[in-house]
C-alpha cells in the first residue's frame, strides 16, 4: 500500500491579501488567549507596516495553501542589511502537528538566502513551548538560557541561525536588540 503526501502550493501573499487574514485572526487569538496582560493583541501584529514584508523592502509574506486553502504562513523583515527577521509563523490550529511550519520555516529561509540574507533572527513568547521547539529543532542558535524558565527571563526569546557559510551560528555572533517587557501590563 503506498500514501501519497498532500501537495501544498506556496504563494507569496501581503498582508491585505484576504487569504492572509485567517493568519491574522488566528495569531491574535493566540496572542490574547496565552497574554491575557497584553491589552489588544492588535498592536503587536500592526507594529510593523506591512510594507515591510513586502520584497521592495527586503521582506517576504509566504502562504502554504492546498486548494486555495491557507494552511500556514509566516513570513520575513529587513532586521538589518545581512539579516531577516522571521515574523508570524502560524499553522491553522486545524492542521497542526504535521511538519507544516516547519515547511513555512524552511521555505522563508530559502527565500531569505536567495534575497542575499546572511542569517535570520527571530523571537517567540515564553508562552509558546511548540514555538521554542520548532526552532530549536530546525537549528536556531537560542540566545538565551534554555535551561531556565522562559517565564523568568523577562522578554521575548531570542533566536538565531546561519543561512551561509560554515557552523551553527553561536550566541556570540549575533546580539539581539534589547529586550522589550512581553506579557507583563506596563
Amino acid at each position: 500500500m503506498t500514501t501519497t503526501q498532500p501537495s501544498y502550493e506556496v504563494r507569496t501573499a501581503t498582508l491585505t491579501d484576504p487569504l492572509t487574514q485567517p493568519l491574522l485572526r488566528e495569531l491574535e487569538h493566540e496572542y490574547n488567549t496565552r497574554y491575557p496582560a497584553i491589552a489588544g493583541a492588535g498592536r503587536e501584529l500592526a507594529r510593523y507596516p506591512a510594507r515591510e514584508f513586502e520584497p521592495e523592502s527586503g521582506g517576504l509574506l509566504l502562504l502554504l495553501l492546498r486548494e486555495g486553502e491557507p494552511l500556514a504562513g509566516g513570513a520575513y523583515r529587513r532586521y538589518d542589511e545581512r539579516t531577516a527577521e522571521l515574523k508570524r509563523i502560524w499553522t491553522h490550529s486545524a492542521h497542526r502537528r504535521r511538519g507544516l511550519a516547519r515547511h513555512v520555516v524552511a521555505e522563508l529561509e530559502r527565500a531569505a538566502a536567495a534575497a542575499g540574507y546572511e542569517r535570520v533572527y527571530l523571537t517567540t513568547g515564553p508562552r509558546q513551548p511548540e514555538a521554542k521547539g520548532l526552532y530549536l529543532t530546525t537549528g536556531y542558535t537560542a540566545l538565551f538560557d534554555v535551561g531556565a524558565d522562559p517565564e523568568s527571563l523577562g522578554g521575548p526569546l531570542p533566536f538565531a541561525k546561519r543561512l551561509v557559510g560554515e557552523g551553527p551560528l553561536s550566541a556570540g555572533d549575533f546580539r539581539p536588540p534589547p529586550r522589550v517587557d512581553f506579557g507583563r501590563k506596563p
